[in-house]
């Protein structure tokens, strides 16, 4: 481990909230106050996916053990399920 910064993951427009690591290591989600989650590849630091739907700010955002699905939680009292 050199300490040297790998990636920045640029995208949201407002500040995060939560981060999460798949269990394989492979992609990383990002749960933001702009309403949006965010899927990234670990290793070059690309969005791969936005999630959008939910109306108020994501404050919790996990993957499930396999890694196929995700959860976010909302200040809009609504949790959301999202296959990736």
């Amino acid at each position: 481990m050199t300490g040297a910064c790998q990636s920045i993951l640029i995208g949201h427009e407002g500040e995060i909230s939560k981060v999460a690591f798949n269990p394989q290591g492979m992609r990383i989600l990002t749960a933001s106050s702009d309403k949006t989650a965010r899927l990234w590849d670990a290793e070059t630091g690309d969005c791969l996916q936005i999630l959008e739907g939910h109306t108020d700010e994501i404050f919790s955002c996990a993957f499930n053990y396999s890694g196929d699905t995700l959860i976010t939680g909302s200040k809009d009292n609504t949790c959301r399920i999202w296959k990736c």
